[in-house]
């Protein structure tokens, strides 16, 4: 039963939605396949990517914000029960089979942050004490959303069943040490609600994705943008304030 959607207004079911395909935009405009005529929201106000089980949700620029369960997000990976708010608009996800094919994807590593890092976040922000690895069902990225670099791609060894198969180390924090092979289509790194980035493996190599927060993932000191980035062995990522390497692993 795929995922869906429920409108409402005051408390007042408006309509419901099967998140049937890979786009599901929000907005003003007639267009849209959640149509709210609002002086509110926006004209192409919120948009929610699917894939397979999982979704996410990322706000369009909005003039006035998309907030999930009371806070203002820019992009958002969906839990069951999350609730989207646009203007006075409220949106439920209801999505009781994520996780059903957990078996194609790898695990999530939920990183703690160092003691030094903490202590420069508002408390607001500070991290849990839950342990340092999470299950968490995750999907492939469509192929449009990672896309070659504009250059030529060095010549690396391709991560198939034959070659390297790449990981990550995690280098600072409570969980320095601790190896993540990048086995499966996609793997979640970071903390939910404040920095995630996911890491594809595809025919070309790996490559890294901002996924969640307000700060991008950072690659041997440089700022990553919202484009895929693709990682040569033994890059240094900083993610959710963990420093953690990535190589190929033979």
């Amino acid at each position: 039963m795929p995922a869906k959607l429920i409108l409402s207004l005051d408390g007042l079911v408006l309509k419901e939605l099967a998140l049937s395909k890979e786009r599901t935009t929000i907005g003003r405009k007639p267009d849209n396949d959640i149509h709210i005529d609002n002086l509110a929201v926006s004209g192409h106000h919120a948009v929610i990517v699917t894939i397979l089980n999982d979704s996410f949700v990322e706000d369009l620029h909005s003039t006035n914000g998309t907030l999930v369960n009371g806070r203002p997000i820019e992009k958002h990976f969906l839990q069951n029960g999350d609730v989207v708010e646009i203007g006075k608009y409220r949106i439920k996800y209801v999505n009781e089979q994520a996780g059903a094919t957990s078996g194609i994807y790898e695990k999530t590593m939920i990183l703690k942050q160092p003691a030094a890092a903490r202590s420069q976040r508002p408390a607001a922000e500070a991290p849990s004490t839950e342990g340092a690895a999470a299950a968490a069902s995750v999907a492939p990225v469509p192929a449009p959303a990672v896309a070659a670099p504009p250059e030529p791609l060095p010549k690396v060894a391709a991560p198939t069943d034959e070659g390297p198969t790449g990981t990550v180390q995690v280098l600072t924090g409570p969980a320095a040490g601790r190896e993540l092979a990048l086995t499966k289509a996609l793997t979640t790194l970071g903390k939910p609600g404040v920095q995630v980035a996911v890491i594809t493996r595809r025919p070309q190599g790996y490559f890294i994705t901002h996924v969640e927060g307000s700060s991008f993932p950072v690659v041997n000191g440089k700022i990553l943008d919202a484009q895929p980035h693709f990682l040569m062995d033994h890059d240094v990522v900083e993610l959710a304030g963990v420093k953690m390497e990535f190589f190929l692993k033979r």
